[in-house]
Order: C-alpha cells, then sequence, then structure tokens
C-alpha cells in the first residue's frame, strides 16, 4: 500500500482544477515579527517518527484534560514509510506522555489531516486523506480496549466507517473537522469529487448516518465550481436549527472564495452563499459561532489577510473585516478559537511557531502575539483550557524536525 506524501505541500490560489494539482497546496509563509507579551511556552513532545511526523492539525481535550491529536505521517515503516498516528498525550507528574493510540496501514486509512474529535458515545471520530478501499480517503473511528488497560501504551481499535470512492462519491478528506448533530449523524466535506465536468471536481458536503450497525454516506452537496464556491477545504458547523456552515476557498462571484449555508428540508439540502469574497481571500479555515450567533473567520491568502464577522439580519449577513494582518501575505489555515470573554485566538507560521489574540477594546481589535521559537508551520487551530492556556501543534519544527505539540501560558 502507498500513501502519497505530496499532499503535506500547500500552494495558495489554486483553482478548480485536478486533483493532484488542487492539492499540491504549499505554504510560504512570509510575516514580520509580531511584537510578544511576557508568557511561558512549553513543548510537551517532540515527534521523532515511530511515534509520528508532521501533526498537521490541532488539537482536541477531553474532560480530564488529555490531549488527542493526529500526525499526518510516521510510524507504520511498510507504508511507503509512513502512514500517521492518532495520540493521546496525558499529564504523568510534572510532564506529559504520548500513546500513540493506534498507527495507520493503508486499507485501513493513511495520512490523518484533520483533527480527531470525541464523538457521544466518547469514542475518537476522524479522517484520513488518501487509503482506505480506493486509496481515495476514510471516515473512521477509534474505540479503547474494552477493559481497563494496566499498561500505558494501549492500542485502540479502529473502525472504518466509510471509504470513498472517489468521483461522486467525493474524495481525499483533509483539514476539515467531522462535526456530529443530536441525532448522531455525521457531516463532512471533501475538497475534490463531486461533478465530473468540473476539472476533477469541486467537492462535497457529505453525510454519514448510521444504519443497521455501519453507516450510509448520503451526498448533501455537489458544489458546482462557479457562484456557488468550489474546494471546501474547512469542516463544518452547525446552528440551533441544524444548517450547515462552511467555507470555500476558490468560485463565488469573485472567485475568491465564499462563506455557504445548507439548509434542509423535506426535498433536500439547499445551498446559499451569504458572502462572497472580493478579492484575496481564500479561506482555506472554517468558522465559529459566538453565542449570539455571529459567525467568525480568517482568509488564508491576500496583500493582508484579515479576520472577520457576518452578523446576521434577517436572511441577510452583514460582513465586518475585523482585523488586518500588517506585511503579511498569507494567513491561516486554521479556524479561530473564543474565550468567554470574546478574545479571538488563531495561528500563522513563517519559520516559527506563531499564535495571534485578538482582544477588542474601545471598538478596536489590537493584536497580541505568541512566539515560541521551537517549531514550524503550525497549521492547527488553538485549543484553550478552563485556566486560559493555549494548546496546539506545529507540524514542522522541534527536536526532530518532525513536529512538536506545545503550550503556551499567557
Amino acid at each position: 500500500m502507498t500513501c502519497p506524501r505530496q499532499y503535506v505541500t500547500r500552494s495558495f490560489g489554486i483553482t478548480a482544477r485536478p486533483a493532484a494539482v488542487a492539492l499540491a497546496i504549499a505554504i510560504l509563509f512570509a510575516l514580520t515579527a509580531i511584537a510578544a507579551q511576557a508568557q511561558t511556552f512549553t513543548v510537551l513532545h517532540n515527534f521523532s517518527g515511530p511515534d509520528g511526523a508532521s501533526p498537521e492539525a490541532g488539537l482536541t481535550m477531553d474532560a480530564a484534560g488529555n490531549l488527542y491529536g493526529t500526525a499526518a505521517y510516521g510510524a507504520n515503516q511498510g507504508c511507503y514509510s509512513t502512514c500517521g498516528t492518532v495520540f493521546e498525550l496525558k499529564h504523568e507528574g510534572s510532564g506529559w506522555l504520548l500513546n500513540p493510540l493506534y498507527r495507520f496501514t493503508g486499507p485501513d486509512g493513511a495520512n490523518p489531516a484533520a483533527r480527531v474529535i470525541i464523538g457521544p458515545d466518547s469514542n475518537l471520530y476522524g479522517t484520513t486523506t488518501y487509503g482506505g478501499a480506493a486509496n481515495q480517503g476514510t471516515v473512521f473511528k477509534l474505540s479503547p480496549p474494552p477493559s481497563v488497560c494496566k499498561a500505558f501504551l494501549c492500542p485502540w481499535t479502529e473502525t472504518v466507517l466509510h471509504s470513498f470512492q472517489g468521483g461522486s462519491d467525493g474524495e481525499q478528506p483533509q483539514y476539515g473537522d467531522l462535526v456530529f448533530d443530536r441525532q448522531g449523524n455525521i457531516y463532512g466535506t471533501t475538497p475534490v469529487g463531486g461533478l465530473p465536468n468540473c476539472s476533477g471536481g469541486c467537492g462535497v458536503v457529505y453525510e454519514l448516518t448510521p444504519s443497521n450497525g455501519g453507516w450510509t454516506e448520503s451526498i448533501l452537496y455537489r458544489f458546482q465550481g462557479g457562484d456557488d464556491g468550489a474546494i471546501p477545504f474547512a469542516g463544518l458547523i452547525l446552528d440551533t436549527a441544524g444548517n450547515l456552515y462552511g467555507t470555500t476557498v476558490v468560485g463565488g462571484a469573485d472567485g475568491e472564495g465564499t462563506v455557504y449555508k445548507l439548509t434542509p428540508s423535506e426535498s433536500g439540502w439547499t445551498e446559499s452563499v451569504i458572502y462572497t469574497f472580493p478579492e484575496f481571500g481564500e479561506p482555506y479555515g472554517g468558522l465559529i459561532f459566538d453565542q449570539a450567533g455571529n459567525l467568525y473567520g480568517v482568509t488564508s491568502q491576500g496583500t493582508a489577510p484579515f479576520v472577520y464577522e457576518l452578523t446576521p439580519a434577517g436572511d441577510t449577513w452583514t460582513f465586518n473585516q475585523l482585523y488586518q494582518f500588517v506585511n503579511t501575505y498569507f494567513g491561516s489555515l486554521a479556524k479561530l478559537a473564543m474565550d468567554p470573554a470574546g478574545n479571538l485566538y488563531g495561528t500563522v507560521a513563517d519559520g516559527n511557531v506563531e499564535v495571534f489574540r485578538l482582544t477588542l477594546s474601545d471598538g478596536q481589535w489590537t493584536q497580541t502575539g505568541f512566539n515560541g521559537g521551537a517549531g514550524e508551520a503550525p497549521y492547527g487551530n488553538v485549543i484553550l483550557d478552563a485556566s486560559g492556556n493555549l494548546y496546539t501543534t506545529a507540524s514542522a519544527g522541534g527536536t526532530n524536525n518532525d513536529g512538536v505539540v506545545f503550550e503556551i501560558t499567557p
């Protein structure tokens, strides 16, 4: 089984063209130094290859404070050198210990680039970019051992819920997180696949529904590649009415990406574009809601990428640019995080780890940068614990140049 590595290089400014080109995305971040404030930066784990390499996604935290994540490469030497892992980090005394929960082999999936999430049954759920029955990626579940494991290194059991077949079925899910609704259905995106007349496919939104002990896939929407958008790299979020929201990298009225909404009805799902980016948009990252129902996101490309807000007003949405990065050409692949005070957090990269915070004061958003200098290319989102400490990953750098997991205590 071969697990292609070339997808890890990212290229901004991609258009809807064959997957082999569209998925060769390379980031060359070029930004000026962000003024740092006093903080404690701690590397929790340096990846070394056998335990994983190149953690491209952010992390998930359980109620006990344990961290879960994915490494796109590493671990399995029989799968074109690497197929990736799912790992857990647990407190052990004053430090942290990493447990590789699962090592992918290829037929069961390969190269997980998105986060794992904790499902309503407390199992972990995620996607792989490659592998599976047709080598077009998978949706998987990881379950802990059925009885208490006395050893620390206790592997979990993987179940493939769906293997993408390519084409109209969707293919090669990458960075988008999965999301559950209240009924236990799973929603996700693939950035390619869908319609054959869209230069290899413009991407799909899909649903997995539990059925007779298995899961059934339904395609909710196939992007056309025009005003409706194309190439949904990011995952989805749900509102209280069951509507889905996401972003596309390209497409829309000006070809620079969209924010879209999918509304369910008895006859199916209807897509509506709630915002089209005019120039230098390309939002690779997804969206978050605040308590008032406003949407927040960050663009990925432009003469100066920006953080934005969309405020609902009936059936329309009002766009507001909150903050524009100065002397920065590339923005972020990750969605934002928000703390209880309404501050926004995200990641950017330029050879060194960079995490930013945006704080609203007197109607203006002010940026504070955190730079630890012990990692490179943090593509994943930031998560916060109850004490306000920040956690994420860097896909490169560290002791072995295989990436790190790190914590920032502001």
